[in-house]
C-alpha cells in the first residue's frame, strides 16, 4: 500500500475541478500545455517584481486558464490583490501587455479575484513557510506558526510536511505535524494540496501541504 497520488487529480469531477479548460487536436496538445506554463510564469513573475512590500509571499492561490476560438479567458484568485495595486499604475492593463508579447495573441481577458480567507489556501501557506525558513526561522515554529494562521480561516484540518536537509543536516528527512482530520482515502472530502520548493542556504526543501476544507 505504499503507492502515492495526488489528491487533486484523485478528486477530479467530485470535488476538484481542472485549472486549465480547452480543446486541441493530439499534434497540438504539446503546445497547448506549453503556452499554459508561459502564462502561468509570466504572471508569476509579473506579480513578484511588483508586489509593494517584498514579502516573498505572492499570494497567488490558483490561476484559471479557459481558451476559446477567440479569446483567452485568465482569471487569477489572489489572496492579497490590494498589494499589487500601486497609485497611478494599471497591473491588469500592463499584464495583458506583456502576456500579448509573450503569446502572439489578439484578444486575452484577465481578471483578479480576491479570495476571502488567504492562509486558508495551501499555496500562500506553503509561501509564508519558504519565507520563514530563508529567514532562518526553526522549522517546528513555522509550521506551527502556518497551522496556527490556517485555524483563522475555519479549516477542519491541516497537514505540513518538510523534506530535506532541515536544519543543514547532512542525513536528508522528513518532518510533518498534523492538526485536525485529513481523510486522504476518502473521495467526497474536499482537500486542497499544494507541493511548494525552497532553496535555503543549506540546499532545496520541499513543502507538501494538505488542508482539509469540507465533507459532502
Amino acid at each position: 500500500m505504499g503507492q502515492k497520488i495526488n489528491p487533486l487529480g484523485f478528486r477530479l469531477g467530485t470535488t476538484q475541478s481542472h485549472h486549465s479548460v480547452w480543446f486541441a487536436q493530439p499534434k497540438n496538445y504539446c503546445k497547448g500545455l506549453q503556452e499554459d506554463k508561459k502564462i502561468r510564469d509570466c504572471i508569476k513573475n509579473y506579480v513578484k517584481k511588483n508586489m509593494r512590500i517584498a514579502s516573498g509571499i505572492e499570494g497567488i492561490a490558483r490561476i484559471e486558464i479557459e481558451k476559446r476560438i477567440d479569446l483567452i479567458e485568465i482569471i487569477i484568485y489572489m489572496g492579497f490583490p490590494n498589494l499589487l495595486i500601486k497609485d497611478g499604475s494599471r497591473p491588469i492593463e500592463e499584464l495583458q501587455k506583456n502576456l500579448k508579447k509573450e503569446l502572439n495573441c489578439m484578444k486575452l481577458n484577465i481578471t483578479i479575484k480576491r479570495i476571502a480567507n488567504p492562509y486558508g489556501n495551501p499555496n500562500i501557506l506553503a509561501e509564508f513557510i519558504a519565507g520563514q525558513l530563508k529567514n532562518r526561522v526553526p522549522f517546528r515554529k513555522a509550521m506551527k506558526k502556518a497551522i496556527e494562521l490556517s485555524k483563522q480561516a475555519a479549516t477542519k484540518g491541516i497537514k505540513v510536511q518538510i523534506a530535506g536537509r532541515i536544519d543543514g543536516k547532512e542525513i536528508a528527512r522528513v518532518e510533518w505535524i498534523r492538526e485536525g482530520r485529513v481523510p486522504l482515502q476518502t473521495i467526497g472530502a474536499k482537500i486542497d494540496y499544494c507541493c511548494y520548493t525552497v532553496r535555503t542556504i543549506y540546499g532545496v526543501l520541499g513543502i507538501k501541504i494538505w488542508i482539509f476544507i469540507d465533507e459532502e
